[in-house]
């Protein structure tokens, strides 16, 4: 196994990403968390948004200077991408790249167009990223509570020969140098990042879930009893797994549940899924996955908008939202508010 170095705070400079002008480029989630972590850790921030859109009135709420996209580029001296991967290559090539200088840094929080090759960066102009391994809105969360969330960095190009360094200090500003901060690659970001998306904790994960509920609803069971074993207990022993691994959760569960998971847990994810999820990775690693993916966003979206839909209306949405509608934990200490970020 190779040695892991983590970078903290107390490694980082954290000093040098206030001597930079950083345009983040979008609003939603990421957008979110980064930009009011850079603001109250003290950097200059300027928000690059469709002047008069949803996102731009949002962030002015929050006090951030905001101007149309090509203007932040022209100031900059750090411009993060933070705009859907789809939306990415075209406002690269219309919005960004004719106002790039050399010297200037173009960061992302995941390397997709990139590695791809959607994006190719001037020779003079550095490239990094700074991949925070979780949800924007908890990388706002966490940084208010004092701690952070571990993040990714990588670079690609780096004429300046401080690309590393302005990395570390700007994910030590958005709070990851409080929790540990690893050095990888492009490639191996984007390749493992859409793989564990997939394979376990998105599409894995909820088809786990769904497929658990149905079974028990098509067997008789109250559709609430059904939740409550196969998606809210999720929550429970997801953190224990997050705090001390696999060894943690079974530590703290019963024999019966213990002694179910290691021989049963194999019947479910066995062989065949074993194969899914290398046929997954193929996908993944010749680029198919991402031509399909670019493909759908091109031609409309018919697909993905029928699945959002479909997956909308599926009973255990309408059923869990009856369940935390009644429960006291249902609207206490939300970290997402759709009307605010």
């Amino acid at each position: 196994m190779d040695n892991l170095e983590i970078y903290l705070d107390k490694d980082i400079d954290k000093e040098l990403i206030k001597t930079k002008k950083i345009a983040v480029i979008g609003f939603g989630s990421q957008g979110y968390g980064q930009s009011m972590n850079l603001k109250d850790s003290g950097c200059d921030v300027v928000l690059g948004l469709r002047q008069g859109g949803k996102s731009d009135v949002k962030a002015k709420d929050y006090g951030f200077c905001t101007m149309a996209i090509s203007d932040a580029v022209k100031e900059a001296d750090i411009v993060q991408i933070l705009i859907p991967d789809e939306l990415q290559a075209e406002v690269y090539e219309k919005q960004i790249k004719p106002y790039l200088k050399d010297g200037q840094y173009l960061m992302f929080s995941h390397g997709f167009n990139i590695h791809y090759k959607r994006i190719i960066a001037p020779e003079g102009v550095n490239v990094i990223m700074v991949a925070p391994k979780g949800p924007g809105h908890t990388v706002r969360s966490e940084y208010q509570v004092g701690r952070g969330v571990p993040s990714l960095i990588a670079v690609y190009q780096n004429p300046s020969g401080n690309a590393k360094e302005v990395a570390l200090s700007y994910a030590s500003a958005i709070g990851a140098g409080r929790a540990g901060i690893i050095e990888t690659t492009f490639k191996e970001e984007t390749e493992t990042d859409l793989f564990g998306e997939q394979a376990v904790i998105c599409g894995g994960v909820s088809a786990l879930i769904k497929t658990g509920f149905e079974v028990l609803v098509e067997a008789g069971y109250s559709p609430y009893m059904a939740y409550f074993e196969v998606l809210h207990e999720m929550k429970l022993l997801v953190d224990l797994i997050n705090q001390g691994g696999l060894a943690d959760m079974r530590y703290s569960i019963s024999n019966t549940a213990e002694y179910g998971d290691m021989t049963r847990g194999p019947k479910v994810i066995g062989e065949q899924s074993r194969q899914a999820m290398k046929d997954l990775l193929k996908d993944i690693q010749s680029g198919s996955f991402a031509d399909e993916f670019l493909n759908e966003m091109q031609s409309g979206c018919k697909n993905f908008n029928e699945l959002r839909k479909e997956n909308a209306e599926h009973l255990i949405e309408k059923v869990g939202e009856k369940i935390r509608s009644s429960f006291v934990w249902g609207d206490r200490n939300k970290i997402i508010d759709r009307n605010k970020n």
